[in-house]
């Protein structure tokens, strides 16, 4: 497979970018991995091996510009990052199809799932996978008898953690309610918190679950975590991840487990979590896996990845000319 990889709104996802490299250089091929972002400030966009700004994906123009620099630049394999973008390439992995291009997306029904919380709650209370419980703020306030504080406000279709509220009163849900503002309430999950990484191959089979405790978390993303081989937390993401309706590649399932092992399920997202390059190290590289689908060749189940290995995250910087992030 010598056809290039792009990475959608790159970021800061060096990892990541490190990884599929990993993947190519296995593979023996010459294989560039580009960068796409909004902005021209983005630090992968000068560690890719070319990159371009698009227009952001919530403008009408970004999947007639991702499309022409695709074809343009033999891309083969789009990865994208966030959550904004997925309903766009879910709705259009079709029309990349025709051009030749892979899109690593679920089907349209499971980003609206892990989109809205509301469908994510729904979705596994219908399907029988433990989850904490979740009103609207105004009904909490309603059966105010019927909840213990603290509770978690979460904006219902938010992502990265982005204005999460810790409720330790009822003036502060009533704050929540006033603003107007699309949330919902969770109650407060117990225990150690995970992220669980699957892959889903194209028949639809989850082939490896990586659980990872997430010792600290940054701006939503884990910054120090442990990998754990838990068959329970394997077990359960595996399950989840295959009855999702047209789940595909990496996703990432958000756990709690308490102390007497209970297992919660709190969130699913469909894309590479921030913490997937962890998974990689220990051995699940789901990046092969991606570039061997596209060559038609299956993944094999596996669970042979390593046990017990940390991920202490540090920064580092990209010094480039400062008339290049104001072109």
């Amino acid at each position: 497979m010598n056809a290039n990889i792009l990475i959608s709104s790159a970021g800061r996802r060096a990892g990541l970018l490190g990884c599929l490299r990993e993947s190519i250089a296995t593979r023996g091929s010459n294989a560039a991995v580009i960068a796409i972002d909004a902005g021209s400030t983005a630090p992968v966009s000068f560690l890719a091996d070319r990159s371009w700004v698009v227009p952001r994906c919530t403008e009408p123009q970004f999947v007639d510009a991702v499309l022409e620099l695709a074809t343009r630049e033999r891309v083969a394999l789009i990865v994208p990052t966030i959550d904004p973008e997925l309903p766009v390439y879910a709705a259009t992995s079709r029309r990349f199809g025709e051009a030749g291009v892979t899109v690593c997306i679920s089907s349209p029904a499971v980003v609206q799932i892990c989109a809205d919380k509301v469908k994510t709650h729904e979705w596994l209370v219908a399907h029988g996978f433990p989850t904490v419980r979740q009103t609207e703020p105004r009904l909490a306030l309603l059966h105010a008898s019927d909840w213990r504080l603290p509770l978690i406000a979460k904006p219902r279709c938010g992502s990265a953690s982005q204005g999460v509220r810790r409720i330790e009163n009822w003036l502060e849900l009533q704050a929540v309610v006033d603003s107007d503002e699309d949330y919902i309430v969770q109650e407060v999950a117990v225990g150690r918190e995970f992220t669980v990484n699957v892959y889903v191959s194209r028949s639809g089979e989850c082939v490896c679950a990586v659980p990872h405790w997430r010792i600290e978390v940054r701006s939503g993303e884990v910054s120090k975590g442990v990998t754990v081989k838990h068959l329970g937390l394997m077990e359960l993401a595996r399950a989840a991840a295959q009855a999702l309706p047209g789940a595909y590649g990496p996703l990432n399932i958000q756990c709690f487990m308490d102390e007497a092992g209970s297992i919660v399920v709190t969130e699913i997202n469909a894309r590479f979590g921030g913490g997937y390059p962890l998974a990689h190290r220990a051995g699940a590289r789901f990046t092969d896996w991606l570039l061997g689908e596209l060559e038609g060749k299956s993944p094999p189940y596996f669970d042979g990845w390593t046990d017990d290995l940390a991920m202490l995250r540090y920064d580092e910087a990209v010094y480039v000319p400062g008339s290049r992030i104001r072109a």
